[in-house]
């Protein structure tokens, strides 16, 4: 009874709160996902020429779970479509967040609580969406539906002839880029394998097994068992591989990872990390486990925040970069920034060309700095993609 009382203060404080900012709108965001102030970035004539000419992809965005308009350019947080395209964006992945633990640590949490209920009801999302994971991420999807569907020269990436359109459209028009829908976690399945199809029909493509708890498909590199594949997780993998759904494995447990390594030949992503062996914090699973992703053809996404890098400058994600293709090989190596997942960052999705000085800076040729920057990243989905 106790448990049920406490239940049902719970929801009238998150509609109060709803209510509260449904009348007296605030910047819900305010706050998070912050640039570090910084003078503008020295960047070299070379980097600045090759810049110009990439085509960058970025494995993870978290842009969906806040509600500034994407189509225009903030001064809050790490990404929209103008500052996108100012860094040369061609392929963004952008994910679903639908449930995270009150604690959010990296270390251990249960899945007794959830931030974005209260979160939703705030940021006026649907009323639907406030009871159900599924429907936070089917309204995900539609906010991206939506952009597309306002902006010509941006499209929701579904087949890999999406992904091809959108390069030969930039041949002429440097605007055009694609999006493509993830989830954080595969909690919205809701524990029925029915689900899939929603989603895939919604646009989603890359799953996420877990995100900061332990969920119906097994344990998160975060939760309380560090135990891998549930009974039900090994029928949801077959099921998202047999649609076509691309893995990944980012915030899963390294049993998890193990078991799913064994189960498939098709190629698995670690969307937004770093590389244990050069930061030995528990965010990032062990290099073994990488170098096995690796061997399997998967691809690695190297965050920019400091818990995952051990240092968040540009030079320091650069090194990062280099630690990746040191441990896995250059081929496997990509760019997972999780911009605006209520994280800090040095640099914005405008200030990329950074990135690029500080990776020729550091030795890398203009063609492996081509690879890294995005010519992995969209190589891997051209073959991973549906026709």
């Amino acid at each position: 009874m106790t448990r049920i009382i406490l239940g049902a203060i719970a929801i009238l404080l998150a509609v109060a709160a709803g209510l509260f900012f449904y009348v007296i709108p605030v910047r819900i965001d305010a706050g998070r996902n912050v640039v570090t102030p910084h003078e503008p970035y020295a960047i070299s004539a070379e980097a600045q020429a090759l810049h110009a000419t990439l085509d960058v992809a970025d494995l993870h965005s978290d842009m969906l779970l806040w509600m500034r308009d994407p189509a225009q350019r903030n001064d809050r947080g790490h990404t929209d479509l103008p500052r996108l395209r100012e860094g040369r964006v061609a392929f963004q992945v952008f994910s679903s967040v639908t449930k995270t633990p009150s604690s959010m640590n990296y270390e251990e949490n249960s899945a007794d609580s959830d931030n974005i209920t209260p979160l939703a009801i705030a940021q006026r999302w649907p009323v639907d969406t406030w009871g159900s994971i599924r429907n936070r991420a089917l309204y995900h999807a539609d906010r991206l539906n939506r952009l597309a569907e306002n902006d010509d020269a941006f499209t929701v990436i579904r087949t890999r002839g999406d992904l091809d359109a959108v390069l030969a459209a930039r041949q002429s028009d440097p605007m055009a880029m694609g999006g493509l829908l993830a989830t954080e976690g595969a909690h919205p399945l809701e524990g029925d394998l029915a689900n899939i199809e929603p989603l895939w029909e919604a646009g989603y493509r890359l799953i996420g097994l877990q995100h900061f708890f332990d969920n119906e498909l097994g344990g998160s590199l975060h939760g309380l068992s560090g135990a891998g594949l549930t009974d039900f997780g090994r029928e949801a993998v077959a099921a998202l591989l047999a649609r076509g759904m691309i893995i990944d494995v980012a915030h899963s447990s390294p049993a998890v990872v193990a078991e799913v390594l064994a189960m498939t030949d098709r190629p698995l992503v670690v969307s937004h990390t770093g590389i244990h062996g050069h930061c030995p914090v528990t965010r990032n699973i062990p290099d073994g486990l990488m170098r096995a992703i690796a061997a399997e053809g998967g691809l690695i996404g190297i965050g920019f925040w400091e818990d995952v890098t051990c240092d968040d400058s540009p030079s320091g994600v650069a090194g990062t970069i280099i630690a990746a293709i040191d441990l896995v090989g250059l081929d496997h190596v990509a760019l997972g920034s999780d911009y605006d997942g209520t994280i800090t960052t040095t640099f914005d999705a405008s200030e990329y060309a950074v990135l690029t000085d500080r990776l020729l800076a550091a030795g890398l040729s203009e063609d492996d700095v081509r690879q890294v920057m995005g010519g992995n990243a969209i190589r891997f989905f051209r073959e991973q993609l549906p026709e």
